[in-house]
C-alpha cells in the first residue's frame, strides 16, 4: 500500500513524517540489513540503533537515508538540519522491539549509507589528539573484541590521514565491522576513526602511508620456544635477535621469524602499524609477511606462565597506548625535552 501523507511534527514542526503502515517495504529492510554483510556489503547501507550512534554519525558526515522512531520526541535529540536529508517514518515501538537485539531498545532505529572515509568529518578535538600510529586488524572474528579494539583505536588518537583503521578479513567468517554488535560495542568509535574492510594482502601496502613498518602483537616470552602465535600453522621456533630464515607451515606457506622484543622497549617510530591477530587463529602467515618486509618486529606481551593468551581487544589497547607513549616521548625528545609524558 501506498505510504500515508506526511504529518508535521509537534515537537519539531520543521519535519515532517510518514506513518508506516502495514506492508511498508521499508520496514522489512531493517532486519536484512541487521543480519546480512552481503547485502549490506551490495547495497551500501548500515543500520545503527540510538541516540548516541546516530547523533554521532549524523555529526561525523554520515549520510541517513530512513530513519524510524517511536515516538516524535526521538527526533529533538537530534541535529534537524541534519535529518530533514532522511525519511522518517513513525512505527509502533512493538515493531522497534522485534527488530532490535538490545536488551532495552530506545525506540530509534536509522538506515544509513555506509560511510566513506574520505568523506567524514571527525571531531576537532579527535583530529587534535592523533598520531602516526595505525591499527591492523587480522581475522578477528568476535564482535565485542573488534568494537572494543576501535574504542581503543579511537581513545589512543590513531592517525586520521590517510588510513588510521585497516580491518582485514583474511578468514571467511571474520566479524564484519558493520554489523549490528560490532557497532554497539564500539560505543562511536566506528565515526571517530577511518575505518577501512575488506582488503586483501596484497593491497594493504597502498593503504598505509610511505615509510611505514608493521609490528606484529604476540604473548608469548622471549625466552620460549614458541613464538609463532597459535593457530598460524607453523612449528616452534626459537626467539632470536635478528630475523632468522622462512620456515613453511602445514599448508607449505613461507612464514618468515620475525625478531623479537617486550612491547616497552623502543619500537614506535612514525608513521608505525599495529597488526592484531584473532584469538583462535592468532596471526596470518600473511601478517608475519608484512612485517617481515618492513623492517617490523613482534611485540612481546608477557603473560603468566600457564596463560594461555592475552584477549585481543586487550593485547590492542595494550600496544596502542604503549605506542602512543613513546611517539609523544620522542616528540618531545626532539624538540630538546627530555622528561617522559605523564601517563593520562
Amino acid at each position: 500500500p501506498p505510504p500515508p501523507a506526511a504529518e508535521r511534527s509537534a515537537a519539531a514542526p520543521g519535519l515532517r513524517y510518514e506513518k508506516a503502515a502495514a506492508g511498508d517495504r521499508r520496514l522489512g529492510k531493517v532486519v536484512t540489513i541487521a543480519k546480512s554483510k552481503k547485502f549490506r556489503d551490495n547495497h551500501g547501507k548500515v543500520l545503527l540503533e540510538g541516540h548516541r550512534l546516530i547523533k554521532d554519525a549524523l555529526e561525523a558526515g554520515a549520510v541517513p537515508q530512513t530513519l524510524f522512531f517511536s515516538t516524535v520526541g526521538h527526533l529533538k535529540l537530534l541535529p534537524e538540519a541534519e535529518i530533514k536529508r532522511a525519511s522518517l517514518v513513525k512505527v509502533k515501538f512493538e515493531d522497534i522491539k522485534t527488530w532490535s537485539d538490545l536488551v532495552t531498545p530506545q525506540g530509534l532505529l536509522g538506515i544509513f549509507s555506509k560511510p566513506d572515509p574520505a568523506k567524514m568529518s571527525y571531531p576537532a578535538a579527535q583530529l587534535a589528539s592523533s598520531l602516526p600510529l595505525l591499527l591492523i586488524c587480522d581475522n578477528i572474528r568476535d564482535p565485542g573484541n573488534l568494537g572494543t579494539i576501535l574504542r581503543s583505536a579511537a581513545g589512543a588518537g590513531c592517525e586520521k590521514d590517510p588510513c588510521v583503521t585497516v580491518s582485514l578479513h583474511s578468514f571467511p567468517g571474520c566479524v564484519d565491522p558493520w554489523e549490528p554488535k560490532v557497532l554497539r560495542a564500539g560505543m562511536g568509535a566506528h565515526f571517530r576513526v577511518p575505518i577501512i574492510t575488506n582488503l586483501d594482502w596484497e593491497s594493504v601496502p597502498t593503504n598505509l602511508p610511505a615509510g611505514t613498518q608493521v609490528c606484529v602483537a604476540d604473548n608469548n616470552d622471549p625466552g620460549s620456544t614458541s613464538l609463532v602465535p597459535r593457530g598460524a600453522g607453523s612449528a616452534p621456533v626459537k626467539s632470536s635477535p635478528k630475523a632468522a630464515p622462512e620456515h613453511e607451515d602445514e599448508e607449505g606457506a613461507a612464514i618468515p621469524e620475525l625478531a623479537a622484543q617486550h612491547y616497552y622497549e623502543d619500537w614506535a617510530r612514525a608513521p608505525v602499524a599495529v597488526v592484531i591477530g584473532g584469538e583462535s587463529h592468532g596471526l596470518s602467515p600473511a601478517a608475519l609477511g608484512l612485517a617481515a618486509s618492513t623492517g617490523g618486529r613482534r611485540l612481546l606481551i608477557p603473560v603468566v606462565p600457564g596463560v594461555d593468551s592475552l584477549n585481543s581487544a586487550i593485547a590492542a589497547g595494550i600496544l596502542l597506548f604503549e605506542g602512543k607513549r613513546q611517539l609523544l616521548w620522542r616528540h618531545k625528545q626532539e624538540e630538546g625535552r627530555q622528561k617522559l609524558p605523564v601517563p593520562g
